[in-house]
């Protein structure tokens, strides 16, 4: 599974003071482990109430809607979620996720080669990067893995 950060800005209306921000991020904090979400930072700036967490899933929308759901539960004010985005570990579920992104899907091998770095063999249809430059995605998937990729492109999917 797949690691994102979400972004939420907790009070994008400046309806809170500071004391009220940082009294409740005591609660944010507590109600972030229950739900499990991994709060990056625990101090707020008032100027920018831009919070962070680390959630596990695949779904950028759905990890953004339940952070912003229990955002407003704690705070009590219309949150604005921001941009979501995926860590990279480098491992073959990043290489399909990146290949998600794309709204393709293929098939990871890993092996090392001669000197015993590995190299990811990434298996595409042909007609899928009709619509997608093939180094787009190699690129996209290179810098995701920080490994050596090859593309194989077949006629049917993989």
């Amino acid at each position: 599974m797949r690691t994102a950060v979400i972004r939420i800005n907790v009070d994008p209306r400046g309806e809170l003071t500071a004391p009220a921000l940082r009294g409740r991020m005591e609660m944010l904090a507590a109600e972030a482990v229950t739900a499990k979400l991994e709060l990056v930072r625990s101090d707020i700036d008032p100027a920018r109430p831009e919070l962070q967490f680390l959630m596990a899933g695949d779904d950028p929308a759905a990890l953004r809607a339940s952070a912003a759901a229990l955002c407003e539960r704690t705070f009590g004010v219309a949150p604005a979620p921001g941009v979501a985005t995926f860590l990279s570990r480098g491992t073959d579920d990043d290489a399909l996720g990146v290949l998600a992104g794309f709204g393709l899907t293929g098939a990871v091998r890993r092996f090392p080669d001669d000197d015993g770095w590995d190299v990811v063999e990434v298996r595409l249809a042909k007609a899928d990067l009709v619509r997608i430059p093939e180094s787009r995605v190699h690129t996209a998937l290179e810098a995701a893995l920080n490994a050596e990729v090859r593309l194989v492109l077949e006629l049917e999917s993989p």
